[in-house]
């Protein structure tokens, strides 16, 4: 396939896990239903359905579905690949570029360059281009003491066990456990612990659950103070985030 562009369409079942890998081509990952937690060496994404997840060529990443996903994806070639930003990122996906993926993944793969694909593909870059970014990534731990703590706090956000609680729970004393946290992901681990909630509930927030439940799911004490922690990470309330899940992925 020479073109710059292809879509991808496919659907996957819940817990599906595509291992580490990468591609030739630029990536943005992209699903009309359900939500993926991408892992990268550095840093981990939850993808909900209204944004993706911008992957260069050569990245390394692990795909892991949270739940059945419909999974609408695109494949840039090196030159169409300028128009993404240089490193992983998430992006908003708002409905002209749903709509043009969409229609990207009904073309067939070698697309008349003089036709229909060429303006498609031409609007696709341009969204892409001009599409703000999302501080949804939440920075992976090297550490195997963190990681495991990591892992757990993914499992269930709104534990509230102290450093010393962890330290006991890894191995490890609060002290040293506090020290490597900035080491190894630029945060604190309040800080650290924050942005994983955050993401945590935008994908429940896209899954359509109201906000009053996602705070308590993630760990906010009321729901004032999560629309607050909330507002202030990503300009908009919970509420404005919120997506319906009723329309059906085509």
């Amino acid at each position: 396939m020479d073109r710059p562009l292809a879509g991808y369409a496919h659907d996957y079942a819940g817990g599906h896990d595509t291992g580490l890998h990468h591609h030739a081509r630029a990536q943005l990952l992209y699903a009309t239903r359900g939500a993926m937690r991408v892992e990268t060496e550095a840093m981990d994404y939850v993808v909900p359905a209204d944004r993706a997840l911008w992957v260069p060529a050569g990245h390394p990443h692990r795909v892991r579905m949270a739940g059945a996903v419909a999974m609408r994806a695109l494949f840039l070639r090196e030159d169409a690949a300028r128009a993404g930003p240089p490193a992983a990122t998430v992006l908003p996906v708002q409905p002209l570029l749903r709509e043009l993926i969409l229609a990207a993944c009904a073309m067939p793969m070698e697309w008349d360059e003089a036709g229909r694909g060429a303006h498609l593909a031409a609007l696709i870059l341009d969204e892409i281009a001009g599409a703000a970014t999302l501080p949804l990534g939440v920075p992976a731990p090297r550490d195997a003491r963190l990681r495991r703590l990591a892992e757990a706090l993914r499992a269930n956000p709104a534990d509230t066990r102290t450093l010393e609680g962890w330290g006991e729970a890894v191995g490890a004393s609060a002290r040293t456990l506090a020290r490597l946290f900035p080491r190894d992901t630029g945060l604190s681990f309040a800080a650290w612990r924050q942005a994983l909630r955050l993401a945590e509930a935008s994908a429940l927030l896209a899954e359509g659950m109201a906000p009053a439940r996602v705070a308590a799911r993630v760990g906010y004490a009321s729901a004032p103070a999560f629309g607050a922690a909330y507002r202030a990470a990503f300009g908009v309330t919970p509420r404005g985030r919120r997506v319906s899940p009723a329309r059906p992925a085509p």
